[in-house]
Formats: structure tokens, C-alpha cells, sequence
């Protein structure tokens, strides 16, 4: 048997609150069961400066869908989900913010990941593996 490599997309995160505001400012945005998806492409400039073909990820949880415990059972899910989706379906170049819903403990793993590329497609940030 074969092993298919597949060449991964580079990921960083977001950590400042400046670079989440910078994301939510464009309001480009897609809302599943799940998650809600936010989206904001990289300037010219940011692209010549930036590593070459790079997404930045950013997670965060209202405090509406729960205590802290919630709250963290629900990011280490969407990190998950993330991680599974992201380097193989997602176009660089773009800073992406993932919401947890309160529906994201609640649904099972697979409709996470079908919600993520569901909003990725729907963001035009999604490339198809080869």
C-alpha cells in the first residue's frame, strides 16, 4: 500500500484581541447549527510580508453558551474539528475566527466537520484535496 501525502496548509493563530476585531470588522460571516464561521482575506501587503500561504485561526466562546468548563469542552472540539478540516480544504491567505454555538457539544463530530466545510464553501475560502 501507498501512503498519499498531502502537502498541509500552514496554520497560526490569532491570540490578540486586535486581530479577532480586524476579523469581525469585515463581517464576512456564515452561520451553522454549530459553529459560525468569520472570515477576512489578506491584503497585498500582508501577503509580500506573510509566510507564503498562510491561515491564521482564532477560537472563542460566549460566555451565553456557558460556564468555563463549557466553554473549554467546546474549543478543544472545534479545535479538533479544525485540525481535521483546515489543513486539507482551506485556501491560505485568510485569518479565520470560529464561534462555538451552543449546539457544539451536542452534535456529533462528523456534523461539526460538515458544518466547518459547509462554511467554508459558502465563504469561497474552500479548495477541494488533490
Amino acid at each position: 500500500m501507498v501512503a498519499h501525502l498531502i502537502e498541509r496548509l500552514p496554520i497560526a493563530r490569532l491570540r490578540e484581541r486586535p486581530d479577532f476585531l480586524r476579523v469581525a470588522s469585515t463581517r464576512v460571516r456564515h452561520a451553522t447549527p454549530g459553529l459560525v464561521l468569520q472570515m477576512r482575506e489578506h491584503t497585498s501587503q500582508e501577503r509580500e510580508v506573510g509566510e507564503l500561504d498562510t491561515l491564521r485561526l482564532g477560537f472563542t466562546v460566549s460566555k451565553k453558551v456557558g460556564n468555563a468548563v463549557v466553554r473549554n469542552r467546546v474549543k478543544r472540539r472545534l479545535r479538533a474539528v479544525a485540525e481535521a478540516v483546515l489543513p486539507i480544504h482551506a485556501c491560505g491567505h485568510r485569518d479565520l475566527v470560529i464561534i462555538g454555538r451552543q449546539n457544539a457539544l451536542r452534535r456529533s463530530f462528523i456534523a461539526l466537520q460538515n458544518d466547518l466545510e459547509k462554511a467554508l464553501k459558502k465563504l469561497g475560502a474552500y479548495e477541494g484535496s488533490a
